[in-house]
């Protein structure tokens, strides 16, 4: 399986770059990031007609993960990081692709230093690495 991570800033203003580089690398699974879009402007009909079935957690002008499998439906585990129910940032999703798990992840920034940005920085890394049942 050739999984590939694509940080696309802004997936339909790029999609043209994103539909080149899917037809050269045929990756079987692609993790995006940055897809700056809202969750209804996601473009799957672009992406199903080129093989790629898609979940995706969207969010309007920032972040938003996506998980692109060619010719299966991947299915979705998760489309948040657990532990923080208040948290709304698209920054995770886990999806099953042919039984193998597959997460996509945008990692917070946390500038400036120190800050909010930097706190919940911490705090989200601390919440990916609990270990989960």
């Amino acid at each position: 399986m050739k999984i590939a991570t694509f940080n696309i800033n802004n997936v339909n203003k790029r999609l043209k770059n994103l539909v080149g580089w899917l037809a050269k690398a045929e990756p079987d699974v692609v993790c995006l990031q940055e897809l700056k879009a809202e969750h209804a402007s996601f473009p799957a009909k672009e992406l199903r007609e080129l093989g790629y079935e898609a979940v995706w957690q969207g969010e309007r002008s920032w972040n938003g993960v996506a998980i692109l499998a060619r010719d299966c439906e991947p299915v979705l585990i998760r489309s948040s990081l657990p532990g923080e129910s208040g948290d709304r940032q698209a920054r995770y999703i886990e999806a099953a692709v042919n039984g193998v798990v597959i997460s996509s992840l945008y990692l917070p920034n946390g500038n400036p230093q120190p800050g909010p940005k930097f706190h919940y920085k911490l705090a989200w890394f601390e919440r990916l690495i609990t270990p989960r049942r």
